[in-house]
């Protein structure tokens, strides 16, 4: 019960499943959220298991206030949380012109205000020092011609995260972004041959990236070495863009 914890939305798949083994490998017990498949997050707590450290998978849906309001309340919450990953979220190919107030709703909903939520339930265990990582996207700086609402919803993101990490700086507490280029996830499972040769020639390092690489960036993020980096925007994309 010594070991600090780290909660991880969205901590059962992709990104949320290698930085949740990451910092568990870091020393952290790890409370990671899943919405619509228990299957891969409980397989991510029985490798951590394996491992020797310590994890447990509970059912959010980040969108629902009464979810949210539950994690609030979950028992880990009295042992403090001294990172926060705020890696869940929603995507969805919507071009630009054919966006819908709904389809914006929707998205909004779960990226930019289930994150929100997820940290207004979460503040008060925050431990003195606490470090938190809002996974963001370089759409969210650059902009999508068919993922608007996605991008939009990053943007948000990102701007409130450095908001935060101006109003809780002197409290001790950090707060950054980590914004991914192409990450071998789900959201580029449906690419066919080609086009995943088209991804990989755009970037300079010729490869996708893999959730491990954005695991070590969170890792580099709330460890020591980054003691006096808040309030930035990490991009980890392999050079496909530079703001």
């Amino acid at each position: 019960m010594s070991r600090p914890v780290a909660l991880i939305t969205g901590g059962g798949r992709g990104i949320g499943a290698a930085a949740s083994k990451r910092l568990a490998e870091d020393g952290y017990d790890v409370l990671l959220t899943y919405n619509t498949s228990s299957k891969p997050a409980e397989m991510v707590v029985a490798e951590i298991r394996a491992a020797g450290n310590d994890a447990l998978a509970v059912k959010v849906n980040c969108a629902d206030g009464g979810e949210v309001g539950l994690l609030g309340i979950h028992p880990w919450m009295a042992r403090g949380i001294d990172v926060l990953v705020l890696n869940h979220g929603a995507y969805e190919r919507i071009a630009a012109d054919e966006m819908t107030l709904e389809s914006l709703r929707q998205t909004m909903a779960t990226n930019f205000e289930g994150a929100v939520a997820v940290w207004k339930a979460v503040q008060p265990h925050l431990t003195e020092y606490a470090r938190m990582v809002v996974i963001g996207s370089q759409l969210g700086t650059k902009g999508s011609p068919h993922g608007a609402d996605y991008a939009a919803s990053k943007a948000a993101l990102s701007t409130w995260a450095r908001s935060l990490a101006q109003a809780v700086g002197h409290e001790g507490k950090r707060v950054n972004v980590l914004a991914p280029g192409f990450v071998d996830t789900a959201i580029l499972a449906g690419d066919s041959k080609e086009k995943r040769r088209q991804r990989e020639q755009q970037v300079p390092l010729k490869r996708i990236g893999s959730p491990d690489d954005m695991a070590g960036a969170i890792s580099y993020l709330v460890g020591p070495n980054s003691a006096y980096v808040t309030g930035a925007i990490l991009h980890v994309n392999g050079g496909l863009y530079l703001p």
